[in-house]
């Protein structure tokens, strides 16, 4: 299974987040949601979980 990446600077923010996050593309999906919501403020839904999910690279 290939290895994704989720990289927070590709997203704008006021907080210009530096995270990136790297593995089978489950877990960084999961982390990346939470990260979303934790760091974020966003609301988790379907929706969020499939724009994450959109803009995941492999490593």
């Amino acid at each position: 299974m290939s290895r994704k990446v989720a990289d927070c600077r590709k997203f704008p923010s006021e907080k210009n987040c530096t995270l990136t996050i790297s593995g089978e593309e489950s877990e960084v999906l999961s982390v990346a949601v939470q990260h979303a919501i934790d760091a974020h403020g966003h609301k988790d839904s379907p929706e969020l979980r499939e724009q994450i999910k959109g803009t995941l690279e492999d490593e």
